[in-house]
């Protein structure tokens, strides 16, 4: 059922908002930090998790796509609710851990893809599921 996308989808953004408020308390910030970013990487990881293991139905693969579809217009939203230069009037520590998350991000994302070499996409998954379910003889890319 396409609800239980949507219920996925509801204990990311409830893990997100969480973990963000308390990254808010422990930097002395009286906001959410990357609480939907936060939540959309919980999101993309359950997402992963149920393909590898087989256990992404069709409704609930449509719930996630609805709710991902809305995901730039939400953020966009939430941005233009937060303001940036009371924020960064409060003092450069604001300025320092918004550069230091960035960099942070950047670093990991190198060092993740070079420690996980050659990884398949989404689009390359479905791709070769749907070769699999069209072929009734292929197996691991041979055809026989």
């Amino acid at each position: 059922m396409t609800v239980s996308g949507v219920a996925l989808l509801s204990i990311c953004t409830l893990l997100g908002v969480l973990l963000g408020d308390l990254l808010g308390i422990a930097l002395g910030v009286k906001a959410n930090v990357g609480g939907v970013g936060i939540a959309m990487m919980f999101l993309i990881a359950a997402r992963l998790w149920l393909v590898r293991h087989g256990l992404l139905s069709h409704g609930l693969k449509t719930g996630v796509e609805f709710w991902g579809s809305f995901y730039i217009p939400i953020v966009v939203a939430m941005a233009a609710q937060q303001n940036v230069v009371a924020a960064a009037k409060g003092g450069p520590i604001v300025v320092i851990a918004g550069i230091g998350a960035v960099a942070v991000c950047f670093v990991m994302v190198a060092l993740i893809g070079r420690l996980s070499g050659p990884v398949e996409t989404m689009d390359e998954i479905e791709a070769r599921e749907a070769l699999e379910a069209s072929v009734p003889h292929f197996k691991s890319g041979r055809i026989g």
